[in-house]
């Protein structure tokens, strides 16, 4: 799962709290990144993917992007999106 930051957003603070959450309790079944406008990485991948500020981007194991929405998602919401089951 990657989360396109924008540190000019409010909701992005409250996104990586979320995620920071469902992070420790799926241990590691899933990998949460984060994508920092204005940064090379982060702007690399938000060109790539034709991402937004404040998008999540979720990636099958083999790097497909196959799901894609705006935050903000509490832990619980991004589990089940994510789909794995505790």
């Amino acid at each position: 799962l990657v989360f396109i930051y924008d540190p000019n957003l409010g909701v992005s603070v409250s996104q990586t709290e979320q995620m920071n959450k469902a992070r420790d309790q799926l241990g590691e079944q899933a990998f949460f990144l984060i994508a920092q406008l204005s940064t090379p990485e982060g702007d690399q991948l938000i060109a790539e993917h034709r991402a937004n500020p404040a998008e999540l981007l979720l990636f099958d194991p083999s790097g497909q992007l196959i799901k894609r929405q705006f935050a903000l998602q509490n832990s619980s919401e991004l589990i089940q999106w994510i789909g794995v089951d505790e």
